[in-house]
């Protein structure tokens, strides 16, 4: 009787465990230790904008996969094509970097592809580091030159690999003319997508175009399109086409924000940037989530309180950040300053930079004075 009264008793245990676990909410359950969603950086920029400083900014934090304009590749491989055509190939791509599916660039590069054909490969710390190298730190400050040394035999499987193990993928990119088509990306529910907007004078931008003419001609014959014009006027034109489009952005991304743009848009100016970096990096890791270690915040210091003038272009040194981002005052002749505030007089006006009226200004006006209407 004993026995069966236990059996019986056991039976009802059985019954009831049963039920607690399959049938009771989740809510009620010991929860699971989750990975954290990454969280999707998009540096949106245009061609000599200090961009690729500010993308080693988020390149040197351990936390971060970076890469450096990957749609490079699309633009190599489709030249043909005008930007607005590319923007959707660019668009394709960049969501795959973002969520680390690497097969994406099979379409734009030979299928015998090393990790060192990916373009500007060596200045992501991220692949100089494990697993991508083993011969750096994951923490270390890595200089694009040590890593391109060592570390550049590896294979390009390594790009995938290393990537799905950050909490971060930052991409700087200098090919999207419109903010509209990255909103397929913003309410992807697969993407937690953050656009740092960075923009630069445009008579700042004008000057360093034209040291570096013929490394960005392909490029400014696909900005331009239809639109190309031969002579004098053709710099002019691209640089009245680039105005626009951070005005488009801006617009877009500030003044008529929808819903999901919400707390996902900054705009930041370069000069703003160099005037106090310290500060100016600590907003944009904030934005980006990402924690400002005493070892990044000496690296930022001393990168831009160096003594070089940034004579080498598309390489980023210890240098006097704020006097190279002025050197264009000294010159750049005030005809062609003239020329430039005309084709970016909208883009001037709506991102704080005052209009130079005579040559005698442009050399004496004093830095704030510069951003009298600067409203950060």
């Amino acid at each position: 009787m004993v026995k069966s009264r236990r059996v019986h008793v056991l039976l009802i245990l059985v019954v009831l465990s049963f039920l607690l676990i399959h049938f009771l909410p989740c809510s009620n359950n010991v929860p699971m230790q989750e990975k954290p969603s990454p969280v999707h950086i998009l540096i949106l920029s245009s061609w000599r904008s200090g961009s690729s400083f500010t993308g080693q900014i988020f390149s040197q934090h351990p936390s971060v996969f970076y890469l450096m304009e990957p749609a490079w590749h699309v633009w190599v491989k489709m030249y043909q094509n005008s930007a607005k055509v590319l923007h959707m190939a660019v668009r394709d791509l960049v969501r795959s970097v973002f969520l680390c599916d690497m097969s994406v660039f099979d379409a734009y590069m030979s299928s015998q592809k090393k990790k060192s054909d990916l373009f500007q490969w060596e200045t992501s710390r991220a692949l100089c580091s494990p697993p991508a190298c083993d011969l750096f730190n994951r923490t270390d400050i890595i200089t694009a030159g040590n890593c391109k040394k060592i570390c550049s035999k590896y294979p390009f499987s390594k790009v995938e690999e290393a990537c799905k193990t950050y909490s971060h993928v930052a991409i700087k990119e200098v090919r999207f003319f419109d903010l509209k088509v990255l909103y397929p990306l913003l309410t992807d529910p697969s993407l937690n997508l953050k656009i740092i907007h960075l923009v630069r004078d445009p008579r700042a931008v004008f000057r360093s175009r034209e040291k570096t003419v013929a490394d960005l001609k392909r490029d400014s014959n696909i900005i331009l399109g239809s639109q190309r014009t031969k002579g004098e006027m053709g710099p002019y034109k691209t640089m009245q086409v680039i105005c626009k489009s951070h005005v488009e952005i801006y617009k877009a991304g500030s003044q008529a924000t929808p819903s999901f743009l919400k707390d996902r848009y900054l705009l930041v100016r370069y000069e703003d940037i160099v005037r106090d970096p310290l500060a100016r990096a600590a907003q944009m890791y904030r934005f980006a989530e990402l924690h400002f270690t005493p070892e990044l915040q000496k690296w930022v210091h001393n990168i831009t309180h160096g003594k070089g003038l940034g004579a080498y272009a598309f390489e980023i040194g210890s240098r006097d950040a704020q006097r190279v981002s002025q050197a264009w005052r000294k010159t750049l002749p005030f005809q062609k300053i003239e020329e430039v505030q005309k084709v970016c007089k909208d883009a001037m006006d709506l991102l704080g930079y005052r209009l130079v009226q005579s040559e005698e200004e442009q050399k004496n006006m004093s830095l704030d004075l510069l951003f009298a209407q600067n409203s950060s």
